[in-house]
């Protein structure tokens, strides 16, 4: 019992330092964008997309090199689960949300193709190479370069006449002390689960792919509930969307680049990113029906539905 309860506590623990951490890095970088002028749309694509990713990509990392691949793989592929059947799907439930056309030329077929690139990639020999990663993260520097050059110029986004910036001073604690906290957070979080599932004697995958996935996408779920409820929703569909694509191509990109990710629990591959593959495509047609270019509730009681199903067959 004591084991057990270090564990929870670890994993509590790294948890809040995750949280805290990404916070951290959300308020020094969205604090520098608006410094520089960035649209809030772009922000939110970018930006609050890379360092709402951050728990994940040191999570994986770390678990890479540590030796543990099915955590740093299921952590990744359960997130991006949970940004669309848990967080998008509980941002609904606050109110409606407009989609933008760049929704169906850009942003959904972006993450589409992320997702199945991956598909493809680890399917047939269960593995995650340099090259592939070399490949992914080039992938994503070539979508951020379109973003910026084609999308920035014509997005009808403006930012409020009177932002309060921070000192610089501040702005520069804000992303110090957020990696610091991020790093701390990722040590005590693969520590934990590492110890549960080798006491319940369950594999790393469903630890990752459960506990650390969800854990790792509280700041996601944070940046959409506040974006929803101050009605920045520009900077909540850009996040969750933007949010899977870099954990797609950035986090396994750069993970795989420096240690590659070599699969031990088949059912990752077999079972869950066929999931992941699932609740991609479904935004598009909840997205359609049963008028275009909107989500309200009703979607995001859907949402959170298939992702109760996920959860239940996981385990």
């Amino acid at each position: 019992m004591g084991s057990e309860m270090i564990d929870v506590s670890f994993i509590v623990l790294g948890l809040l330092l995750l949280v805290t951490g990404g916070n951290f890095l959300l308020k020094g970088s969205v604090d520098l964008s608006f410094r520089l002028s960035i649209p809030k749309i772009v922000v939110g694509m970018t930006v609050v997309s890379f360092v709402t990713s951050a728990p994940e990509l040191i999570v994986s990392l770390d678990s890479a090199l540590k030796g543990y691949p099915d955590l740093a793989l299921s952590n990744v592929v359960g997130s991006n689960i949970a940004n669309l059947g848990l967080v998008l799907g509980l941002a609904l439930l606050l109110g409606q949300m407009d989609v933008r056309k760049s929704f169906y030329f850009t942003d959904w077929p972006v993450m589409m193709a992320s997702t199945v690139l991956f598909f493809v990639f680890v399917y047939g020999d269960l593995f995650l190479g340099r090259m592939e990663g070399g490949i992914m993260v080039v992938t994503l520097f070539l979508f951020l370069v379109y973003l910026l050059k084609y999308q920035k110029p014509v997005v009808d986004e403006v930012l409020p006449d009177v932002i309060e910036l921070m000192p610089l001073y501040k702005t520069l604690f804000y992303l110090g002390a957020g990696g610091l906290a991020l790093w701390g957070g990722s040590e005590l979080l693969i520590t934990g689960a590492v110890g549960l599932a080798t006491l319940f004697n369950v594999s790393e995958r469903f630890i990752g792919i459960t506990v650390v996935s969800v854990g790792t996408s509280i700041p996601e779920l944070a940046a959409s509930l506040i974006a929803m409820v101050k009605k920045e929703k520009a900077i909540s569909v850009g996040n969750l969307i933007g949010s899977n694509i870099f954990n797609l191509l950035a986090v396994l990109g750069i993970t795989a680049m420096v240690k590659p990710i070599q699969i031990i629990d088949e059912r990752l591959i077999d079972h869950d990113v066929f999931w992941l593959l699932g609740i991609s495509f479904l935004v598009l047609p909840l997205v359609f029906f049963p008028r275009g270019q909107r989500l309200d509730w009703k979607d995001g009681v859907v949402l959170l539905g298939v992702y109760g199903f996920f959860l239940y067959y996981t385990y």
